[in-house]
């Protein structure tokens, strides 16, 4: 199964298994692809802003995948909520009556909870993009990627190359929170400690006083978790630096929102490791879809692109039994555009992510992304 997503564009055989159309309405004029198996993709395409981007950017990686899959048997039935719990709950209403087999999307957090009340009283598996991992349920699969992720390997990692005692300064906003049980919880699996944590408010000029209780605690600390993005990482670092936090002694730790150009670019940074995605697989997506498309691709249409893919593959693969529990849950996972991941039975996912430093180029591998998961584990 770990080759499912990875297996798009391969050979490979049919098996059997596999039922007629059967009794269904006609597919709306919106389908994609002429395959037996419906599919639902729902997604806010209408949304105002950057989420209505982020949605047509993600529909085309997915007619990407049917693209490149050889001979997929399924069809997209592309479903637009519109950015809302009630539009996504009519569009799965909508996909559901068309016959579809499983749903992948939405995107937000209230969507994906409205749609999976519904599809889970018909039985019916959903793979979703939140970022919010509360959402995530039995058969209510998230392939997004999770700050617990990020927080678990760099953990794991500082831990092996002898970090013990750590400081944290997180954002007081939603994913602070998140990542901040996520460390607690990573910290006392390893046997470490961690000698000081603080919140700093979103406002710069607010964070002083957060800065300076870590600042304090430095001297027992070996290394400094910091799990924010370009917006406020520098001026935190460089706020510790005025408090005397030496940072040519600490460890400075990150998360994925690491994983930009303006962190490369701040000397102050340089060295810092952090964990993500290793990018091979993403710069090589999205030259086939500038190819296509004649634009950049979001940095999260690979989920949607992983999503149809994991969907085709196991539609040829796993005969009737290709959406079922187990099959989405098998322990060996599947390999994706950014690498290896699989599904936990409550609904969240685990990624092979790579440990990156900071350099003024940009990220550099220090520890890879594992190829497959451990046996077991």
């Amino acid at each position: 199964m770990l080759a499912a997503c990875a297996g798009a564009g391969g050979g490979g055989g049919r098996f059997g298994g596999e039922p007629g159309p059967g009794q269904v309405p006609p597919a709306s004029p919106s389908a994609i692809g002429s395959g037996q198996i419906r599919v639902g993709l729902i997604l806010p395409l209408s949304a105002p802003g950057n989420a209505g981007v982020a949605a047509q950017s993600m529909k085309n990686a997915a007619e990407l995948a049917l693209t490149e899959f050889k001979e997929p048997n399924i069809q997209l039935l592309v479903k637009d909520d519109g950015g809302t719990p009630q539009g996504a709950q009519t569009a799965a209403q909508q996909a559901i009556d068309e016959g579809a087999e499983i749903i992948i999307g939405p995107l937000f957090a209230q969507s994906v909870s409205a749609v999976g009340r519904l599809a889970r009283s018909r039985n019916i598996p959903v793979i979703a993009f939140s970022t919010d991992a509360s959402v995530a349920a039995r058969g209510v699969y998230l392939l997004s990627f999770l700050p617990e992720s990020d927080v678990k390997r760099i953990v794991e990692f500082a831990v092996s190359r002898g970090k013990r005692s750590f400081a944290a300064l997180l954002p007081d906003n939603a994913y602070g929170t998140v990542v901040q049980a996520a460390f607690q919880q990573a910290v006392a699996r390893r046997g470490g400690r961690i000698v000081a944590m603080e919140k700093y408010p979103l406002d710069p000029s607010q964070m002083g006083e957060a800065v300076r209780r870590v600042a304090q605690a430095a001297s027992r600390a070996d290394s400094i978790f910091i799990p924010d993005g370009a917006d406020a990482v520098p001026q935190v670092v460089a706020a510790l630096a005025a408090d005397n936090v030496n940072l040519k002694r600490v460890q400075l730790l990150g998360t994925g929102l690491w994983d930009e150009q303006r962190i490369f670019d701040a000397p102050s940074l340089v060295g810092g490791w952090y964990a993500a995605p290793d990018n091979t697989g993403f710069r090589s997506f999205a030259n086939r879809y500038r190819a296509h498309y004649s634009q950049e691709p979001v940095r999260t249409a690979t989920l949607a692109y992983d999503a149809v893919a994991l969907v085709a593959a196991l539609v040829k693969t796993q005969g009737p039994q290709r959406f079922s529990e187990p099959v989405l849950t098998g322990s060996s996972g599947f390999a994706g555009i950014d690498g290896v991941f699989r599904f936990r039975s409550d609904g969240t996912n685990e990624r092979g992510l790579a440990v990156l430093k900071v350099a003024p180029g940009g990220g550099q591998v220090i520890s890879p992304a594992p190829k497959s998961f451990a046996s077991g584990t």
